[in-house]
């Protein structure tokens, strides 16, 4: 376990009435959250403090177990611990219940109740860089059936998503998501073998939004994509869930074709304005955050 507290705080005073935030996963090194959400507390007044906990699944028991000890508002969850957490949490809100992952966990009352702002940030930045879109009459393919995949497609599925094609590397993980969308939601979901180059061609020129949820693409594989560049055609609307970089080789490539390119800089805004609401019940400076976000990515280029 590593406690990383390095962040940009600036005019932050810390006292005995601090609430405290942590992101519990690995590896955190990437993660701009910190920076957002405090930035965001200064912007609202709100006397709350974010941090890093680097941790995987063996130690989550004993950190959320000290955590209901110490003065929290709240926690972040984010991989490999959005599923496990889950075993830890008193109740959960009917959306996250049925996704079975959490990456917000509100503490009140000594009590712990778990939400998924993943699905709902994704899908209020989709229909912001999309307005005219009809969820209802939309085809979508995630490639990656992990923690954001599995919060995104469960949103569509609840919106009302007219078919969710889902693909992921381990073809069971895909398969299990599948049929908890199926059985949970709406009978909406369909598996495509990744291996099966046929099948995955088929399926992708079916698709209307075609969504990278498998973090290929990140600063760390940044020379990665998902799906041959071939596979894509200009009516395609391309979405990725990294927003660092802001163009992934999949979205470089995509714009190569012609398609409408949505990256995941929206969705990390709107899931995070949502946890400061559901942690300190004010609402979020949404500009003071997006042009924080705006900031870190400038400062990378």
């Amino acid at each position: 376990m590593k406690v990383e507290t390095k962040s940009r705080v600036i005019g932050m005073q810390v006292d005995i009435d601090t609430k405290m935030i942590t992101l519990l996963g690995k590896p955190l090194r990437q993660s701009y959250a910190a920076r957002m959400q405090n930035t965001a507390y200064n912007a609202a007044g709100i006397n709350m403090l974010y941090f890093y906990t680097e941790t995987e699944n063996e130690n989550l028991e004993k950190i959320v177990n000290g955590i209901k000890l110490m003065n929290f508002a709240g926690f972040a969850v984010t991989k490999p611990n959005k599923v496990e957490i889950m075993k830890y949490v008193d109740e959960a809100d009917p959306l996250c219940e049925k996704m079975n992952a959490s990456n917000t966990v509100v503490m009140k009352d000594g009590k712990l109740k778990a939400y998924n702002t993943d699905g709902t940030g994704f899908y209020r930045s989709l229909m912001e860089e999309l307005p005219d879109l009809k969820v209802e009459d939309t085809t979508f393919f995630s490639l990656g059936a992990g923690g954001a995949g599995r919060a995104i497609c469960c949103v569509l599925a609840y919106k009302g998503a007219k078919k969710i094609y889902i693909g992921n590397r381990t073809l069971s993980k895909a398969e299990n998501l599948a049929r908890e969308i199926n059985e949970n939601f709406a009978n909406v979901a369909e598996v495509v073998d990744l291996a099966n180059e046929e099948a995955l061609k088929d399926k992708l020129a079916e698709a209307d939004i075609i969504m990278n949820n498998t973090g290929l693409g990140m600063a760390s594989c940044c020379d990665m994509t998902p799906i041959p560049q071939a596979y894509l055609n200009k009516d395609h609307i391309c979405f990725d869930a990294t927003y660092n970089p802001s163009k992934t080789r999949f979205l470089k490539e995509a714009e190569e074709v012609g398609c409408t390119i949505i990256n995941g800089l929206g969705m990390s805004l709107y899931q995070g304005a949502e946890q400061i609401e559901l942690w300190s019940g004010v609402d979020a400076p949404i500009e003071a955050m997006r042009e924080e976000l705006l900031n870190i990515l400038s400062e990378k280029k």
